[in-house]
């Protein structure tokens, strides 16, 4: 199985994810993929072998106002082919998580034409790469917009309207206050998109009671038998927060304590939440794990020396690199 995470490295905070410039230092995907090949050596250090790339790897790629920005994928098609074959030697599976603004099931069709464009270009860059299936674009369905049963309407709609590519990369995931993964298995009925499942966003919104494991087996079953399914798993932050607020008998502010907010994800990964639910899913399809933390690489370097030591059977099940194993 393996163990990923998202963007940023942490543990090498001189490595940056993409070229952030802004657009009037001429920032390009050239740039970004330079980062990625640094970023590249050291996922194999760290014997680190899923990886999410950030979505703005090619900044202004699809900025209706600036063209200059929109050739970068021909531009870079070489430096494409060469990470991606090089990715694929090393066994690191790549992929993408766009924004909350890609939003396909939008009443407004300016705002899904902009969703659809952001994904395609996306869904390009890892065909550029010359990646296979397992290379997925994930999103979510967006908003309710006041009617539910219309929301997940729309994004089947928007779904069949996207070129042929897009759909072969794009895969759907269950949010934490919208749409849940009852919902999502009823958009994949209608339109055959892979499902991810997301651990907690599955303990923040769950109306018709599936059970954990349950959800689970159903969104990796709407995998292919020869493509390796992917979740997501993150732990809820549990710190208490301060924040500031004005006192309405004098108008001066204060910092007061407030209680934390589950739907957030805390730095690392509580070891025992996560040996529970592999242990329940060990009679499932072999899936890869991505790991939503606030530490990132941290965090899986993190559990993968608490899976060594506190499950040692399942990390040798997993077959967690040894050197990250506890004596």
């Amino acid at each position: 199985m393996r163990l990923g995470f998202a963007v940023k490295i942490m543990g090498r905070p001189d490595r940056p994810s993409h070229d952030a410039r802004r657009w009037q230092s001429n920032p390009h995907l050239r740039v970004s993929l330079e980062y990625l090949d640094a970023i590249i050596d050291y996922l194999a250090e760290t014997q680190i072998t899923m990886y999410r790339m950030s979505s703005d790897l090619a900044p202004y790629l699809t900025h209706p106002d600036m063209p200059q920005f929109h050739a970068q994928i021909d531009e870079c098609a070489a430096e494409l082919g060469a990470l991606g074959t090089r990715a694929a030697q090393l066994g690191i599976r790549l992929s993408f998580h766009p924004s909350q603004y890609i939003v396909l099931n939008s009443p407004e069709p300016e705002l899904v034409r902009k969703s659809a464009g952001d994904l395609t270009a996306q869904a390009q860059i890892l065909d550029a790469m010359g990646l296979g299936p397992e290379a997925v674009v994930v999103t979510h369905v967006g908003g309710v917009y006041g009617d539910l049963a219309a929301g997940r309407e729309r994004w089947v709609r928007a779904w069949e309207e996207l070129p042929e590519a897009t759909r072969r990369r794009l895969v759907l995931e269950n949010d934490d206050t919208r749409f849940d993964v009852a919902d999502v298995l009823w958009i994949h009925e209608r339109s055959g998109v892979r499902l991810v499942f997301d651990y907690l966003h599955h303990w923040c919104l769950n109306r018709t009671g599936i059970a954990p494991h349950q959800a689970l087996a159903d969104c990796l079953a709407t995998w292919p038998n020869d493509v390796r399914p992917k979740i997501h798993f993150s732990s809820p932050r549990t710190e208490m927060r301060l924040i500031e607020r004005k006192r309405r008998d004098t108008g001066k502010s204060e910092q007061v304590q407030a209680p934390p907010i589950w739907t957030a994800h805390a730095d690392y990964l509580n070891p025992f939440e996560v040996i529970t639910f592999l242990r329940g899913a060990a009679a499932l399809p072999r899936f890869d794990f991505m790991i939503e933390a606030k530490m990132k690489d941290l965090a899986l370097i993190r559990l993968r020396e608490d899976l060594g030591r506190y499950a040692p059977d399942l990390a040798a099940r997993l077959e967690l690199p040894l050197g990250e194993q506890a004596a």
